[in-house]
């Protein structure tokens, strides 16, 4: 609602009597407590003022500005629109029909989309029509598949052994589905658009063996139990990771709303799904043989469709919240521009991230604690034995082996001492971006140091003043940088931290030893 200048509220009117407000009941006729007003409340002292009198106060409805005009008896709306005259030109017809077309179109927008949303959502939506469009049709095909081979592999045999297999299958998917989510708890909030991505090709994999059973009926319960423990396994996914994405999107704090609009589109999506199947089959139901071979057939289609609409349907999800990868490209920003990225810019520069790609790159930054089976340098053993009491975290070196690549890489550890807050958190990291930043501009030296195992003073001194160093230029920044990232939008209360990031360490004293 608008409050705008009219020549009303220039006007004398004067309430002259205390009985200008009646507020009523009627439990008779159930209508609810009302507010009137009447003609005789008004003493109108300004003789030029005109009947009706238009209200300075505007509303919008159905996508039309609408304002208030009193006829002296009763209050009307009256449109603002002027689109709504009535003209035989060319152009107000086409106008016209545009705003019949909005008018039309309205209705459907409310219906399917919250009132308040982020800019991206639209997008959104978008990609998620095309992937439950084509996956509900592939289940639906699946599932037509699956009954045929109930029915060639078990024609002779009594109703209650398909009926046992079936139970099995289900059973097993849910037990799966259990373990799984207790053991990926925390990667759905670390690697959200990784892990939902990973387990939608899951999903699309179990499509194809559930479409396989036909080709093989006395493999039924071992093809059936596999593809619905993938199918459990995506499910817990998707529920675990539904209420995170529909909260990027809830800009008012309207998650309610977001979810519910959510399940209405799901819902509409994958009764069109159903109408696309149902559509095949009612075209080929005179052809036995090729409606048993279209689900093969339309299977790589369908499935890459529904992939690549998951797929750009997680570039549009910008996440608030601060992870360590999502922290790492702030800071990384940071100390290059001294400029803080938004959630869509870090969004598209973290991507999906599908196949893991960044382990192998140079002096990469790792949360955690020691790892035995890494080799640490003497460097960082002296860098431990020099902690002090005070100290909430400490930075050395590691260098790990990968088995695929079978080559050292060089790393930066960033261990977390119990009771660090995540103020500590984020100075640690910004001090590992900064070290980095000069270990990669002398790279060769270090990695000389490191590989012929140097401890003299000079190495030592070199260490420790870099340490230093970045240390001073963290805490320089750190103010400030904890205001950007507070006015650009992120959720800085928390840092979602993986199982392994979480680990802590304990200072334990000499005296204590």
């Amino acid at each position: 609602m608008q409050i705008k200048s009219s020549p009303l509220s220039n006007s004398h009117l004067q309430w002259t009597s205390s009985k200008t407000y009646h507020f009523f009941s009627s439990y008779k006729q159930f209508k609810p407590l009302c507010f009137s007003l009447k003609a005789s409340s008004f003493d109108f002292q300004d003789p030029k003022l005109s009947i009706p009198a238009r209200l300075p106060v505007t509303i919008r409805r159905s996508g039309s500005v609408f304002q208030y005009s009193w006829d002296g008896n009763e209050l009307k709306l009256v449109s603002l629109d002027k689109r709504s005259k009535l003209s035989t030109s060319f152009d107000d017809f086409e106008d016209g029909f545009q705003r019949f077309f909005e008018f039309c179109s309205l209705p459907v927008r409310n219906f399917f989309l919250p009132r308040e949303i982020s800019g991206n959502y639209v997008e959104y939506v978008k990609w998620k029509f095309l992937h439950r469009v084509f996956s509900s049709a592939l289940q639906v095909l699946a599932t037509q598949a699956m009954f045929r081979a109930i029915g060639i592999g078990y024609a002779h045999s009594l109703p209650s052994a398909a009926a046992l297999n079936w139970v099995l299958k289900d059973g097993l998917g849910r037990l799966s589905r259990c373990i799984y989510t207790a053991c990926l708890a925390s990667a759905f909030d670390t690697n959200l658009k990784r892990v939902r991505f990973s387990t939608s090709v899951v999903f699309s994999l179990s499509v194809g063996l559930e479409l396989l059973t036909p080709a093989f009926p006395q493999y039924f319960l071992l093809l059936a139990s596999i593809a619905n423990i993938a199918k459990q396994i995506s499910l817990a996914c998707y529920l675990a990771t539904s209420s995170a994405v529909h909260r990027s999107f809830a800009i008012a704090d309207n998650l309610g709303e977001v979810s519910a609009k959510a399940q209405i589109q799901s819902v509409s999506f994958d009764n069109l799904g159903l109408l696309l199947a149902a559509s095949l089959n009612m075209l080929f139901k005179n052809r036995p043989r090729l409606q048993a071979g279209l689900p093969f057939a339309i299977y790589p289609v369908f499935t890459a469709v529904d992939l690549f609409g998951i797929y750009q349907g997680l570039k549009h999800v910008h996440l608030q919240t601060l992870t360590k990868d999502r922290l790492e490209i702030i800071l990384d920003t940071w100390i290059e521009v001294g400029y803080i990225p938004s959630p869509a810019e870090v969004s598209n520069a973290e991507g999906i991230d599908f196949l893991s790609s960044r382990g192998g790159e140079l002096w990469r930054i790792r949360i955690g604690c020691l790892n035995t089976k890494s080799q640490i340098p003497m460097l960082s053993m002296m860098t431990i034995q020099s902690l002090q009491n005070e100290d909430l975290y400490f930075i050395c070196m590691e260098i790990s082996h990968q088995m695929l690549s079978r080559k050292d890489h060089l790393g930066i550890l960033l261990c977390l001492r119990e009771g660090a807050q995540t103020a500590d958190v984020i100075l640690g990291l910004l001090q590992a971006c900064y070290i980095r930043k000069r270990l990669l501009r002398s790279a060769t030296k270090w990695e000389s140091i490191l590989e012929a195992c140097h401890k003299s003073d000079l190495v030592l001194s070199d260490w420790f003043g870099l340490v230093e160093d970045s240390k001073q230029s963290a805490l320089a920044d750190f103010n400030l940088l904890s205001e950007k990232i507070l006015e650009v939008g992120w959720a800085s209360k928390n840092i979602l931290l993986s199982t392994k990031e979480q680990a802590r360490y304990s200072f334990v004293n000499d005296r204590d030893r």
